[in-house]
């Protein structure tokens, strides 16, 4: 799956681009004279120039492609609908800002100026005070897309909010869930392990079918030469066998779904070929490759799907400081390797952002490549017939989406303090919730999902709209608390409108909680405790008088509440963190239902 680069050459030179999708593709053709658009319609292009016949019955932008260069039309789709916003990426949000005359959505204006303009002079003026268990605009560093090293976004955070802190018996510290990891029985693989290597096709498939699509980090083209060296090594040693076996476990997994599935006494899918992987680890450690950092990466991607976020951390901040070594000097990777190196380094930047949203972790100042590594644009073609399509859509609409989600806990969640004004909050929740529609706006079809309560078979479509409505969320969280504070603020129309905007993101995250299945390879811890935190907040929601009339029907509330606790009961076997989140949320439901039965009747 594939999304935008930046306008930079060096994403616009990297050119091999495939898509897949379940409803729509965009083949290539290999006509000499045919633009991009002619090409992926399979249609005979008239080779007009500046525009042919179909572009212009289209009104679409009619490109030809330049010697050399291999972009087919479904990169051009994503290059012209995404522009306006992954152009962020490489933009430095710094200074020199004035207050905006127009509304965002009338504006043609690029996001960086609408949220510069939207945020600055208020900040310099003293005009947005801090906000109560939300944040501070004082002091922004020069790049709001990174995430904040001290924020209030995870979820035992709304264990200290108004009417939620009483649905517990006692106070949690916030950083209990890193502690309970930290003392946590380390991994233990041990080597008995048989290592089964009749069933590697069904998993080599599965991989490149249903998991690469999510880190994007594996070239199906080179992959048999991969396999080739592997083999000849008898699978144990180099970066090629350890690449080898990693991808078989994540391969195992895929084939399996979800691991909350899976019988708890036994092994999880793929254990066996992780393994033996990880004894190949030690000896990548202290090189300084790029095929090295792959590993790591890939090795991380089974740790979050067996729910171990502190394992995968650690080998992430190794990852990280072989990407800064080789990133902070030219020429210390091949030319070759550009397209990997950038695919790993967003893949390290992603787990290390998913991982710091929730817990208290030291940085590992990967962020600063930032600005300079270019976006993924294409492995290229190799002369044998590739394993798989090299899917980089659903990858490069998360970098978006994970870029937007850093710069609301930036903008909105990076401090504590008392005592502020909801209202002073307006401009920038406006122009936060504009750029989160314009990402969607922006999807390419085969992953734009629909934003009707249907379920989808497309799992990317899926993953993309729980994520979707998870930033819609937390942009609009603030007025929850506002009115969790003092009902009285309900009275103010606004108000209640975005409180009624975030209860209904809630709800749709909520209502279908096994929908979540779909993502739950790469994003099953970060989920469950997305869940816990939508949850907690629908849960004090029902307790106050304004809040509750925004909500579906109570015995509804009851339903998907009780849905919600039952499926996160089912991961607490995984890791501890869990299952004090699944204690946590039985607790309150429970203290919930005696507050209403005290209150009155159910309407």
């Amino acid at each position: 799956m594939q999304g935008n680069g930046p306008t930079s050459n060096d994403s616009r030179s990297n050119p091999k681009k495939r898509q897949s999708s379940d409803t729509i593709d965009y083949p290539r053709r290999r006509a000499t004279i045919a633009c991009e658009i002619c090409r992926s319609r399979k249609s005979r292009c008239d080779g007009s120039r500046p525009k042919c016949r179909l572009c212009t019955e289209l009104n679409a932008e009619c490109v030809y492609r330049e010697p050399g260069i291999k972009l087919d039309a479904g990169d051009k789709l994503i290059l012209e609908h995404l522009n306006r916003i992954e152009g962020i990426l490489q933009s430095n949000l710094a200074g020199g800002y004035s207050l905006p005359t127009h509304s965002p959505s009338g504006s043609n204006s690029t996001n960086e100026e609408l949220l510069a303009s939207s945020t600055s002079n208020l900040s310099v003026m003293g005009m947005i005070p801090p906000m109560n268990g939300l944040g501070t605009w004082h002091n922004i560093s020069s790049n709001i897309s990174t995430m904040p090293k001290i924020h209030t976004t995870p979820a035992l955070h709304l264990l200290q909010w108004p009417m939620i802190r009483d649905l517990v018996s006692r106070p949690y510290d916030p950083q209990v869930l890193l502690q309970l990891e930290m003392a946590r029985e380390p991994l233990c693989l041990g080597t008995s392990l048989s290592l089964d290597l009749s069933n590697t096709g069904t998993y080599v498939q599965a991989f490149f079918e249903r998991v690469n699509v999510w880190y994007a980090c594996v070239n199906p083209h080179t992959w048999n030469s991969y396999y080739r060296t592997a083999l000849s090594h008898g699978f144990r040693e180099g970066a090629e066998s350890c690449i080898v076996l990693l991808v078989l476990a994540l391969g195992a997994a895929g084939a399996a779904g979800s691991i909350s599935q899976q019988p708890a006494d036994k092994d999880a899918p793929g254990l066996a070929y992780f393994s033996a992987a990880w004894a190949l680890l030690p000896s990548l450690m202290t090189r300084n490759t790029m095929l090295s950092a792959q590993c790591h990466i890939l090795a991380s991607a089974y740790l979050f799907y067996i729910v171990r976020p502190l394992e995968a951390w650690n080998l992430l901040t190794s990852t990280s400081m072989k990407l800064q070594l080789l990133l902070s000097a030219p020429g210390r990777f091949p030319l070759h390797a550009k397209e990997l190196s950038e695919r790993v380094y967003w893949n390290t930047l992603l787990f290390e952002s998913d991982l710091l949203a929730e817990l208290d972790l030291p940085h590992s100042g990967i962020v600063q490549f930032e600005e300079v590594v270019g976006l993924p644009g294409g492995f290229e073609d190799e002369d044998e017939e590739g394993m798989g399509r090299d899917e980089l859509w659903y990858f490069l609409a998360e970098i978006a989406l994970r870029r937007l989600l850093n710069r609301v806990s930036h903008l909105i969640y990076s401090k504590t303090s008392p005592n502020t004004s909801i209202a002073a909050l307006e401009p920038l929740v406006a122009e936060l919730e504009y750029q989160l529609a314009q990402w969607y706006e922006g999807l390419p079809l085969p992953v734009q999902f629909p934003h009707s309560r249907v379920p989808l078979s497309n799992h990317v479509q899926t993953v993309l709209r729980l994520r979707y409505f998870a930033c819609r969320t937390i942009i609009f969280r603030p007025y929850i608390l506002a009115v969790l504070n003092d009902e009285n603020t309900a009275l103010d129309p606004n108000v209640q409108e975005n409180c009624r905007k975030c209860l209904e993101a809630c709800i749709r995250q909520l209502e279908h909680i096994t929908a979540h299945h779909a993502g739950h390879l790469p994003y099953l811890w970060q989920g469950a405790l997305s869940i816990v935190s939508q949850t907690l907040l629908v849960m004090g929601a029902t307790m106050s008088p304004s809040l509750s009339a925004l909500l579906p029907p109570p015995h509804q509330m009851d339903i998907i509440i009780d849905d919600v606790v039952l499926e996160i009961e089912r991961y607490a076997h995984l890791a501890p963190s869990l299952r004090l989140s699944s204690e946590i949320i039985r607790e309150a439901e429970e203290r919930r239902q005696m507050f209403l039965r005290s209150a009155g009747p159910k309407v």
